[in-house]
């Protein structure tokens, strides 16, 4: 039985750490003279390359505009000002004129200045400008920012569920159509995100995209609800090839951009919340993108979540198959201590304890603050900066902020 001491010493390291983290951030990622944020930062804080990453950009915006609205110790003008200093970065230089038929993309990389480097042929960059100008439109009231994270919502929801082509990725012979699980994963957060607070209408609006978008999830429970697979056909039927064997016990943005089990049992069973309640969907949650890979990602040997496997036991061709990195550990904290206070299961708990233990003793840097991102299979730091072109201001805090959450009202139970 979990004493409510061990709850309260879990939650003072947990809030000790997240104060850490954004003083870090705040220290060392600021561009007084461009604006936004600079992503590349070594252990020791220095900037070692100053090209700028859309992803990471809106990420920290709506970091930064969460805390500030959400947490009264973060309820600063500092806060406020880097969010709003991000935001207008992103406004004037992420939109880039790169679609096909007149469609705007939002480019991957940006110089220091703003001019683009590399446009990507997905819907990320646009999801992560999606949630940076809705979530600042709640803490400035400028409607503009609404107006522009609603209509390119609207624009995605085109590109995944009517055409493609403005993305400029042609369907090729060979390249058999996918459900991938990132992009129905990806839809479901910005549903969560537009809603939230939101009236009747905005809620009905997006009903039936969510209700899609949980469907398109769904599909991935594969060979008779023995397995998570992360690419299956549009018709919900196993590929073949590694592509098709490919499972991810945390979840991959770094170049496959695909999403995990860990990752999705955190919408599908908050959709309930939304006015959509399911026991039976959020034990599907729970059983099958919770438990399940689980127990086949975590390392029995030297502990931590392998990153990629294969469903077959082949050696994934993922050369990182077996790292340990830092998002993973995360999600799967906020995702088992979400499903416990859903459910009460003190398994899921200790499971949430399993992996503390693992992440609070290795992915830390006590000296240098913030948090080591990849580590070997035997845990040691493989690659030592803070900040990346797929590493920032968002896994780690987000974490923290949702954690320390949980627990309050974990504890408030109890009292």
């Amino acid at each position: 039985m979990t004493s409510v001491i061990q709850l309260e010493e879990c939650r003072e390291r947990i809030r000790k750490e997240l104060d850490t983290v954004v003083d870090f951030w705040l220290r060392y990622s600021h561009d007084p003279d461009h604006g936004g944020f600079f992503n590349c930062i070594g252990r020791d804080g220095k900037v070692y390359d100053d090209l700028k990453y859309v992803w990471l950009q809106g990420r920290q915006v709506w970091m930064y505009c969460r805390l500030y609205r959400t947490v009264e110790r973060f309820h600063k003008p500092e806060i406020l000002e880097a969010a709003k200093a991000g935001g207008a970065f992103l406004r004037r230089f992420a939109r880039v004129s790169g679609g096909c038929g007149g469609d705007w993309k939002c480019a991957f990389c940006l110089t220091r200045d703003g001019k683009p480097v590399k446009i990507q042929r997905t819907i990320f960059s646009e999801c992560f400008y999606i949630l940076a100008m809705d979530e600042l439109s709640r803490v400035t009231g400028d409607t503009d920012m609404q107006l522009e994270a609603n209509q390119m919502m609207e624009q995605l929801i085109y590109w995944v569920q009517e055409d493609a082509s403005g993305l400029g990725r042609p369907q090729l012979a060979g390249d058999a159509p996918t459900n991938n699980m990132a992009v129905p994963m990806m839809l479901l957060c910005l549903v969560h995100q537009i809603t939230e607070g939101r009236g009747p209408d905005v809620v009905g609006k997006y009903r039936k995209l969510g209700c899609w978008c949980v469907q398109q999830i769904l599909q991935h429970i594969q060979r008779n609800g023995t397995a998570i697979l992360e690419n299956v056909s549009p018709e919900g039927g196993e590929l073949p090839g590694c592509k098709g064997r490919l499972q991810n016990p945390g979840k991959n943005y770094m170049n496959q951009n695909i999403n995990s089990p860990l990752d999705a049992a955190l919408p599908i069973s908050s959709y309930g919340e939304l006015g959509h309640s399911d026991q039976v969907l959020q034990r599907t949650a729970i059983n099958k993108y919770l438990k399940l890979p689980f127990q086949d990602g975590w390392d029995k040997k030297h502990g931590g979540l392998f990153y990629f496997l294969d469903v077959d036991k082949h050696c994934p061709t993922q050369l990182e198959w077996n790292m340990k990195l830092w998002w993973p550990h995360c999600e799967a904290l906020i995702a088992f201590l979400m499903a416990y206070k859903q459910t009460k299961n003190p398994e899921l708990l200790q499971r949430f304890f399993q992996v503390y233990e693992y992440t609070f003793s290795h992915f830390p840097d006590c000296q240098g603050g913030e948090w080591f991102g990849y580590l070997t299979q035997e845990g040691k730091v493989a690659l030592d900066f803070k900040g990346g072109p797929f590493k920032g201001f968002f896994h780690v805090p987000r974490c923290l902020y949702m954690c320390e959450s949980i627990l309050d009202d974990l504890l408030a139970e109890k009292t």
